[in-house]
């Protein structure tokens, strides 16, 4: 047969609880217990509001740039809830629902953003501190998942990004890693439409994002990110490929960012109103509060007290957050080195520059030009 088919795949779209209401039961009966499914519901209106404030924070003044995570909690919380404590979580910059399930005090969220370094201190948490940068987190997985698998350990790394980030070499390097040294990674693509400005159907010509991890050899799967049962479902079958066969999954997870890119974007410039009109009723919130009181599991009283508590909490992390002591000025050697060598202690007990044999402040800059000449 001189032509014959030499690859062909198939990607599957998840959805247990759509934004209508509809729950199929044959795959999300027994999924969550009715009791973690009312906590993580709480939790995520706590993270609600905590992006509230801190985008106040933000307007008025107290805080630096932010991008909110409205409308994107429950890909993160859905995914750190299917993990297992000793997994890894590495994140870039709109998962703080995950962060927080898994035991991220809030606070390191609010420091990060004021630019105290106290905020990426994880010590203890398999975590690792927010990545700006876009894509360098998935090499840092990937890292991570190759330390596990050569330790002999049980331990894997799930890793999240945005739709822009999977054009990144950085994504390429890492696919490729985790794919042909068979690593246990699972990939988490965020993909909300949007990398910034620039619409996803202009990022990629292809019909999903998730087919990107096919050319690599992993196992691929579309889920509806709005869905907290179905990222449940998908982030645990990826976790226990990767445990048990140290396979990849890449998962998209279609989800949309109700809020500005950040709060140094204005995000009116270039989406139309009814594209976010017909997102946010698709609000994960939403969707599962309708979920929980169609089971008598939720009611109004509930409500308004969970909202309370919610203040109540996220009142007091501000509170710790801006009245933290300020830091030693030695911290810096402290946190940066292992070891310091002789100059360096010097340096941390002069506070000065000493390699230049002054305190730089009291350098003559016309001399030290006239030497030069």
């Amino acid at each position: 047969m001189p032509v014959k088919p030499v690859f062909e795949a198939v990607i599957n779209h998840v959805s247990i609880l759509d934004e209508h209401g509809n729950f199929d039961s044959e795959l999300g009966d027994g999924l969550i217990p009715d009791a973690d499914v009312v906590a993580m519901y709480k939790h995520m209106l706590v993270c609600r509001h905590f992006d509230e404030i801190a985008f106040k924070l933000q307007r008025s003044g107290r805080m630096g740039t932010y991008p909110e995570n409205r409308g994107q909690e429950a890909a993160s919380l859905g995914a750190a809830y299917a993990l297992e404590q000793n997994d890894w979580m590495v994140t870039c910059y709109r998962e703080n629902a995950g962060l927080f399930w898994r035991g991220l005090p809030k606070e390191k969220i609010l420091l990060h953003w004021m630019g105290d370094e106290r905020g990426n201190n994880l010590d203890g948490l398999r975590m690792t501190p927010l990545a700006i940068a876009i894509g360098s987190q998935m090499l840092h997985a990937t890292g991570l998942a190759w330390a596990s698998k050569y330790k002999g350990e049980d331990s894997i790394a799930c890793t999240f990004f945005g739709d822009g980030a999977t054009s990144e070499g950085d994504f390429h390097e890492a696919a490729n890693f985790a794919a042909s040294l068979s690593l246990p990674v699972v990939f988490v693509c965020q993909n909300n439409g949007w990398a910034i400005s620039t619409p996803s159907s202009v990022e990629s010509a292809a019909p999903t994002f998730a087919q990107r991890g096919l050319a690599y050899g992993m196992e691929c799967v579309q889920v509806d990110g709005n869905d907290l049962f179905a990222m449940v479902k998908v982030t645990r079958d990826a976790a226990k490929r990767a445990r048990e066969q140290n396979k990849p999954t890449f998962i998209e997870a279609v989800t949309y960012r109700l809020g500005d890119h950040t709060t140094a974007d204005d995000a009116r410039r270039y989406r139309d109103q009814e594209e976010l009109d017909m997102w946010m009723k698709r609000d994960p919130v939403i969707r599962l509060r309708q979920w929980l009181e169609s089971r008598d599991l939720w009611s109004e009283e509930q409500e308004a007290h969970a909202k309370a508590e919610a203040e109540k909490e996220i009142a007091m992390v501000v509170k710790n957050a801006e009245e933290i002591d300020a830091p030693a000025s030695s911290e810096f050697f402290d946190n940066m080195f292992v070891e310091l060598t002789p100059e360096l202690k010097k340096q941390r007990q002069t506070m000065r520059t000493s390699s230049i044999g002054q305190n730089p402040s009291q350098v003559d800059v016309k001399q030290s030009e006239g030497a030069i000449k």
